[in-house]
């Protein structure tokens, strides 16, 4: 019995000393797990060839970070997008591939020692479609519009601080993001004769000097009411990056928006006028006389499909207000082309720009017979670049045989606004952008 007593009497001891180290680990375990304020995260949506993609999440940690405490498997990345113009909002939903992460500041600037948030980069791609900041209704309105994107980010593995670890981050509160280029871009509308336009534009830095105008009017898919989609459907944004602004020594950029087609004619669509013409030249002279340093002399139109549409009946009817044309793609038929409006425009600088595999404007049909006509008529400064195909020119998109991945065929307006357009003209090989900044009316 006493025997006994004493083995029960270890046992609970032992038992005691077990529950209390379990405890004091405890103790350690939360006094080392930081804890965080109610998490949130941001997006970056960058303009590629094939559209708007959001490229990072800038996640707020609640607290500051070394810098080497985050990489790509710290973090799952999860994303539903719907559509609110749709019967069924829902798109798809799926985890996002993480490429790259890093410890930054609050505008994702990689920190140097310590930092409060982390960068996560994604990968994105002409066929991932997970990336996509916006959805193209094809079945529906024909029309480009943001969609809406709820992310979800996990944490997977610790990350470890000198006042101690945090851990089980689940991040799904949205506070804004930044879409690079496209917010640099200012919007407006306007009204003529009930007929109101949207539009973006974009201001160079002010000089002492006057600054050219880019016009640049958008394709089917870009009309609406949201001035930002003419500029972010495509790669339009990409008139205001450094490197094009650098060959006008800064240069106006107005991208108006039609609420439907600029190919909607008076007795139907594509039939060599359009309802939003005199609204669109108001438009335009508007604007120039709104911004007293737009060198007059160097106003310059160009457009896509139904825009490269609209650019010809801009440059058919208003000669000589422009220096310079880039119809791209573009969908006026060459027999709603008369030989008199052909000898009022061939002493006007064009340089057109499709592509060979184009079934939706077929090269044959539109560009090819125009251009030959222009220079049949005596035009000397008329230009055609005509590409077998569309493919990817940056070198990152590949099929699995290692072929550049090769674009729609209508989609020609990647090399405008890559500036791969490329000629040799009278012994000297010029970009589309270069030939175009030395366009005046004064030559």
């Amino acid at each position: 019995m006493f025997e006994g007593m004493k083995k029960h009497a270890k046992t609970a001891l032992l038992s005691t000393l077990v529950a209390g180290t379990s405890l004091s680990f405890m103790s350690e375990a939360n006094a080392n797990e930081v804890k965080t304020q109610p998490s949130s995260y941001r997006t970056v949506t960058e303009i590629e060839d094939w559209g708007a993609a959001i490229t990072k999440v800038i996640v707020d940690l609640g607290k500051p970070v070394p810098k080497d405490s985050v990489s790509k498997d710290t973090f799952e990345v999860h994303v539903s997008r719907s559509d609110r113009r749709l019967a069924n909002l829902f798109l798809e939903e799926g985890n996002r591939n993480v490429t790259n992460a890093y410890v930054a500041d609050k505008n994702g600037t990689p920190a140097v020692k310590t930092g409060k948030y982390a960068v996560l980069e994604m990968q994105i791609g002409p066929d991932i479609s997970l990336g996509s900041a916006i959805n193209y209704d094809w079945a529906g309105s024909g029309y480009n519009d943001w969609n809406e994107n709820k992310y979800t980010i996990t944490q997977q593995k610790d990350i470890e601080t000198p006042a101690g670890t945090i851990s089980g981050l689940v991040v799904d509160t949205f506070q804004g993001g930044v879409r690079e280029l496209v917010d640099d871009f200012s919007t407006g509308k306007a009204t003529y004769d009930d007929i109101t336009l949207t539009y973006a534009d974009y201001t160079p830095a002010k000089d002492i000097g006057k600054n050219p105008l880019i016009i640049w009017l958008h394709g089917a898919g870009e009309g609406g009411t949201d001035p930002t989609i003419p500029i972010s459907g495509n790669k339009a944004a990409n008139f205001a990056s450094e490197e094009i602004q650098s060959y006008f020594n800064g240069a106006y950029v107005l991208a108006p928006q039609t609420p439907t087609f600029w190919m909607d004619g008076f007795t139907g669509f594509g039939d060599g006028t359009s309802k939003y013409e005199d609204a669109l030249i108001s438009l335009i002279k508007d604007y120039v006389a709104n911004n007293k340093d737009i060198d007059q002399d160097r106003i310059y139109i160009g457009g896509d499909s139904n825009g490269g549409y609209m650019t010809m009946l801009m440059i058919r009817d208003y000669p000589e207000y422009f220096a310079a044309a880039f119809p791209t793609c573009e969908a006026l038929k060459d027999t709603l082309i008369t030989d008199e409006n052909i000898e009022n425009i061939k002493n006007l600088p064009i340089w057109f720009v499709h592509a060979k595999t184009d079934n939706v404007v077929p090269a044959d049909q539109y560009v090819v017979p125009t251009y030959n006509r222009l220079i049949e008529a005596g035009a000397k400064d008329v230009h055609l670049s005509l590409f077998d195909k569309v493919v990817d020119t940056s070198g990152l998109y590949q099929n699995a045989d290692g072929i550049p991945y090769e674009y729609h065929g209508h989609w020609s307006w990647i090399y405008v606004y890559n500036n791969d357009v490329v000629k040799t003209i009278d012994g000297k090989t010029v970009s589309l952008m270069e030939w175009l900044a030395n366009q005046s009316l004064k030559k």
